[in-house]
């Protein structure tokens, strides 16, 4: 199958031969175990498995005149136990350093630029065979001890998805009565979905701030989950965000693909990392039942947590999700954006 070769467009940089990767895996962190969010096989049902080719573009504009040096991180997608990422084609010059965050293992393509022009833009392709994910929850059972360390970190607030008192008070109310974690969660879904509603009119939307979507009670999926996320944290149940690509439901579709999609995890202590998608359940309320618990398997994963440092660091603040390239020009943040193709493969 041939590959959606993009173009390089770095000052007067000409197209090179494309860097090619196998089936592609985080380098390896040493002795940290990265801090994600992987369910436990044993405790899924059957479901499809989707595969697609997709290509990346990633562009930088507006790069200020006289810059020196342009540094660029492009999310990329990697193994995990619900996708397979093969033939993994990196396309123009420079050629990309591969690096990885160092909390979550994100795998990163680092580019630095001598002198560009006022515009870059960068390219990969890759197929993607991913698993529909259906949790069989009959078999979680009693809940064990936790050995999971994701578990104690993705109970810490991020800088937008936090625990206050407004959320504290909010929980205990939503999950009075509920005895285990999956029945807190659940109250916490149900109370979610019933709050927010999908609208991306008006600003402050799609940051993934709690404080907003309390206040507004609309959104994106980044703050239905950062509102579920909080109220899970304040009753002790870790949950986590991941972010990345979402093709359309249906096969060789020509709906105009969307910018990104995000979802949710809780933890059964000692079990399981358990999905949801609340913001796909709202605009899709026929299936509320099924996105308690579910991952359909139109989705790839670019990259996992919030509040990140790329490695090798950039020069600004810790960057609130990762799904665009980021960029810095001689150390300052210039705007990118990103556009995908798609083909299904079967």
């Amino acid at each position: 199958m041939s590959c959606v070769h993009g173009r390089a467009a770095l000052g007067g940089a000409l197209l090179g031969a494309a860097l090619v990767a196998g089936s592609m895996a985080a380098p390896a962190l040493g002795p940290e175990k990265p801090m994600r969010m992987d369910p436990d096989p044993a405790f899924l049902a059957p479901g499809e498995t989707r595969s697609f080719q997709i290509s990346y573009t990633g562009r930088v504009k507006d790069i200020p005149e006289g810059t020196k040096t342009l540094r660029v991180w492009m999310p990329v997608p990697q193994d995990t136990p619900l996708q397979t990422i093969k033939g993994l084609e990196f396309f123009g010059e420079p050629r990309p350093r591969m690096t990885t965050e160092k909390v979550h293992g994100n795998l990163l393509a680092y580019y630095e630029v001598a002198n560009p022009g006022r515009e870059a833009e960068f390219s990969y392709s890759f197929t993607c065979s991913r698993k529909e994910l259906i949790t069989d929850f009959a078999k979680i059972g009693e809940e064990a001890e936790e050995k999971d360390p994701a578990a104690a970190f993705f109970l810490k607030d991020n800088q937008l998805t936090i625990v206050d008192d407004r959320i504290r008070k909010m929980a205990a109310e939503v999950v009075a009565g509920k005895r285990t974690t999956v029945e807190k969660a659940r109250a916490i879904y149900e109370h979610v979905f019933e709050k927010m509603a999908y609208d991306k009119s008006g600003t402050g939307w799609g940051r993934g701030d709690t404080n907003f979507a309390c206040d507004v009670g609309k959104g994106n999926c980044t703050d239905f989950h950062a509102l579920f996320t909080s109220l899970c944290r304040a009753e002790g149940i870790a949950s986590g965000f991941e972010i990345g690509l979402y093709p359309p439901y249906k096969r060789n579709s020509e709906e105009k693909l969307g910018g990104y999609h995000c979802w949710a995890w809780f933890r059964v202590p000692g079990r399981t990392w358990v999905p949801v998608d609340i913001s796909e359940a709202d605009r899709f309320p026929e299936r509320k039942e099924y996105f308690f618990g579910s991952h359909t398997s139109n989705r790839v994963t670019l990259s996992v947590g919030r509040d990140l440092v790329l490695e090798p660091a950039q020069a600004g603040e810790p960057l609130n999700y990762l799904l665009n390239p980021h960029a810095e020009a001689d150390g300052r943040k210039v705007a990118t954006d990103k556009s995908w193709t798609l083909k299904d493969l079967d």
